[in-house]
């Protein structure tokens, strides 16, 4: 079953609050009460994969635009990237719609992202991933993107160098920086990084992921992450045993 059909119809019977229960508000004529609203979370109903998709509609909105414009190639990327189908892409574009024209920023959303998975810091990770995912899709990611998707990891509890193996994990194989894939550096010890090599393998596992509650619609992004760990693993070894 997609998680897309009746998104917001879906939603309504959970206790949303914080900024994605007045914005879901806003679109079911105010069905979420405003008690509600003043809440920080969803309630333990809240199917994962719903608020997960629900997060990267609202980002992506919100990212859409941060460069000045929205161009035709990351509205493309919304629907065909996050595999929207055709009978539901109406639904979905009244959220996002919503999100990229109210005068709310992102940093509201991502506190409240941020709380919803505290303990799920790789189902966070997997967000900063996709988000990547969406501002590459015009072939160019700008600099107020980078620095907004850097703000977002920030919020989320990530450090630099999560930040930067996420993003080193979005070049092709040939270009990659290894170390900076596996969170270590050069002069590190080949048993430490070994150790870094199986915590990421493990936190990054696509069975994992989906089962904190990243959908099944968007882990192939989330398999292209774990075949970068790994290649860069086979190049640490490569790159130590020429030493």
């Amino acid at each position: 079953m997609s998680i897309w059909g009746s998104l917001i119809g879906g939603m309504v019977g959970f206790s949303l609050g914080g900024p994605f229960g007045m914005l879901l508000g806003s679109l079911i004529g105010g069905k979420i009460s405003r008690a509600r609203s003043s809440n920080s979370g969803f309630n333990s109903f809240a199917q994962p994969q719903q608020i997960f998709a629900l997060s990267l509609i609202v980002l992506s909105a919100k990212l859409s635009k941060i460069d000045g414009h929205v161009s035709k190639e990351e509205l493309i990327a919304v629907k065909d990237k996050l595999k929207i189908p055709e009978n539901e892409i109406e639904q979905v574009g009244k959220i996002f719609n919503k999100a990229k024209e109210e005068s709310t920023g992102y940093e509201p959303y991502a506190k409240q992202i941020s709380q919803i998975y505290k303990n799920n810091l790789n189902v966070l990770e997997e967000v900063i991933n996709i988000l990547f995912y969406i501002a590459e899709s015009d072939g160019n990611v700008s600099q107020s993107e980078i620095d907004m998707i850097q703000h977002i990891a920030q919020i989320f509890g990530l450090n630099q160098s999560q930040f930067n193996s996420i993003r080193e994990t979005r070049k092709s194989s040939d270009k990659l920086n290894p170390y900076i894939v596996l969170e270590t550096k050069p002069d590190d010890d080949l048993l430490l990084i070994r150790k870094k090599y199986i915590q990421l393998s493990k936190e990054n596992h696509p069975d994992l992921l989906i089962s904190k509650g990243v959908p099944s619609e968007v882990i192939a992004e989330s398999k292209k992450k774990m075949r970068a760990i790994n290649l860069a693993w086979d190049q640490v070894q490569k790159l130590k045993s020429n030493k």
